[in-house]
């Protein structure tokens, strides 16, 4: 399945850059998962419900509040999409541990509740987090 960039998900281009990635929360919202398998990316999925995700999306049970850091450990970058703000430290802290980028977006008019990068993108603003401790705040 080809995706052209007007049709893209919006976090596509950035997750692009990566070999593997993890999608935290990944619901029932699966068009971003399937665009980055069929672009060659290495992708993990994970809930804290059982989801059903497309072909060659793997899929890992697990509460970013309380990760299993082999889950993470792999990846390039960890990705959200309208993460609570509740949820912004607990998966910053996972990306860190695994050495990976944090990159998410917000619901509505929540503010992140880590520091970070402004990307703008089609349909609002990417959140890239300092996963560096030297640059915490």
């Amino acid at each position: 399945m080809s995706h052209s960039r007007r049709n893209a998900p919006p976090m596509l281009e950035f997750l692009l850059e990566y070999d593997r990635v993890v999608e935290v929360g990944v619901g029932r919202r699966t068009d971003l998962a399937a665009a980055l398998v069929a672009s060659g990316v290495d992708v993990t999925a994970t809930d804290v419900h059982r989801r059903d995700v497309p072909d060659g999306v793997r899929f890992v049970r697990d509460d970013v509040v309380d990760p299993d850091p082999s889950v993470y450990a792999d990846a390039d970058a960890v990705y959200a999409r309208n993460l609570p703000p509740e949820l912004h430290r607990p998966a910053l802290e996972a990306a860190r541990a695994a050495d990976a980028e944090f990159l998410f977006t917000t619901l509505g008019g929540d503010q992140p509740a880590v520091p970070v990068e402004r990307r703008t993108v089609r349909d609002g603003t990417v959140y890239v987090a300092r996963t560096d401790p030297s640059g915490r705040e």
